[in-house]
């Protein structure tokens, strides 16, 4: 166990805010301390939002710690309302049981719970949140708190005035409960979480305080904001999920690779496992010569590589620098759904022309045939990456990447796809 583990968290600027720091550090270097994050399932897949949290754990693993993973079956069913400006839509109990089955499954890809020494934990919270009896959890529970108490957190006072229900007043009771049940069953005594989540954490330490008369710990991970204003985690509006069918691994280490300038090291800091040494080199190169984007690939390669496997990771290096030489023919067909989801499409069937003209109007890729010609024979016009200028050109079997997909380039940057 490093005696530097607190101090290396500090220096990526993963701590925000803790109890008690001196106290804390002191538990985690003299001894394996067991610390729980909690993921509420509110999809069924977790986005790259988790991936601080989750990577946290993995950290306090590899220093011989033993990092619980509490699966919010019971709370995602009330709805956290931290920094949230309205009311979460309620779910179902079958969605939610169902949605948190698969979240355990993503977590395993990333801690270890067969670890010889020191194997992590998953629980799920609805095994007692779903058996608890409302007059008891007031009276053992409630009584701890008062209304002036759950009223001053953060998370209370900035939905007071657009309103909050009662049921999503009471969520940091069920998270207090939660810090209490999981020291009572497994000796935690710390919980991590986002700066959002400081009111809901403050509140099971003084819950483990009044029942159990020990000192728990808190501890919260900076809330990501990126250079350009825009919200982290998003990309053209869209969430960037774990789960490669969600967001496939070309989109996803697009992500990273497109990743500010000015926030490259910070996030190297934050995702990956690479020492403070050697993000210091890369620092260093990337400072010397920008337009290499060497930090973009390192940040790139190694959470790729962590999420979706270094397969996964070569072949997003491969639709890149395919897309990029306009080498379309290199692809396979899996390579060709990642390169091209999202991009217009049309299916081709047995009765449509495969001359080059009537594909062009039939896949509504130019609005007329005179539209068609003219650009076929401007040159404009590419299928796979190569120039057609043949106005009798016939799509053949050959052209058909791995007998599904043609690929229609108009202009430097317009893609089309045809299935077949």
């Amino acid at each position: 166990m490093s005696t530097d583990f607190f101090e290396e968290l500090k220096q990526r600027g993963l701590v925000h805010q803790t109890t008690d720091e001196a106290a804390l550090t002191k538990q985690l270097n003299e001894e394996s301390v067991k610390l729980y994050i909690g993921f509420d399932p509110t999809a069924d897949s977790l986005h790259i939002g988790h991936l601080l949290p989750i990577l946290m754990l993995r950290r306090f693993q590899q220093n011989g710690h033993v990092p619980i993973a509490l699966v919010g079956g019971g709370t995602g069913m009330i709805g956290d309302p931290s920094f949230k400006d309205q009311e979460r839509q309620l779910n179902t109990l079958d969605t939610v049981l169902e949605w948190s089955q698969s979240i355990k499954s993503q977590l395993s890809r990333f801690i270890d719970f067969d670890d010889q020494e020191n194997p992590a934990i998953i629980a799920n919270n609805y095994e007692w949140l779903g058996e608890l009896k409302l007059i008891d959890f007031l009276r053992d529970t409630g009584k701890n708190f008062t209304i002036n108490y759950m009223m001053s957190k953060e998370s209370v006072k900035r939905r007071i005035e657009t309103g909050i229900s009662y049921t999503e007043f009471a969520y940091q009771l069920l998270q207090a409960y939660d810090f209490l049940n999981l020291y009572d069953n497994h000796g935690c005594l710390l919980q991590l979480g986002g700066s959002d989540q400081w009111g809901n954490i403050t509140s099971g330490i003084e819950l483990l305080r009044r029942e159990r008369e020990v000192q728990g710990f808190g501890l919260t991970m900076p809330l990501i904001t990126k250079a350009d204003g825009t919200k982290f985690g998003k990309t053209e509006g869209n969430a960037v999920w774990l789960d490669a069918k969600k967001t496939t691994p070309y989109e996803f280490y697009q992500f990273w690779i497109n990743t500010d300038d000015r926030d490259a090291v910070k996030f190297l800091k934050y995702f990956t496992f690479l020492s403070l040494e050697e993000i210091a080199a890369i620092e260093a190169e990337f400072n010397a010569a920008p337009e290499s984007r060497a930090a973009q690939k390192a940040l790139a390669k190694e959470v790729t590589t962590l999420v979706h496997g270094a397969e996964a990771y070569e072949q997003a290096v491969r639709i890149s620098a395919s897309l990029f030489s306009g080498n379309i023919k290199e692809l396979n067909a899996e390579e060709i759904e990642q390169g091209f989801k999202g991009v217009p499409s049309h299916q081709v069937t047995a009765d449509d022309s495969l001359n080059i003209v009537e594909v062009l109007t039939t896949a509504k890729i130019e609005p007329s045939k005179r539209q068609a010609r003219e650009d076929v024979q401007n040159g404009a016009i590419y299928i796979n990456g190569e120039r057609v200028q043949d106005l009798t050109y016939e799509l053949q079997a050959s052209d058909r990447i791995g007998g599904k997909y043609v690929v229609i380039r108009r202009g430097k940057k317009k893609y089309f796809l045809l299935t077949f």
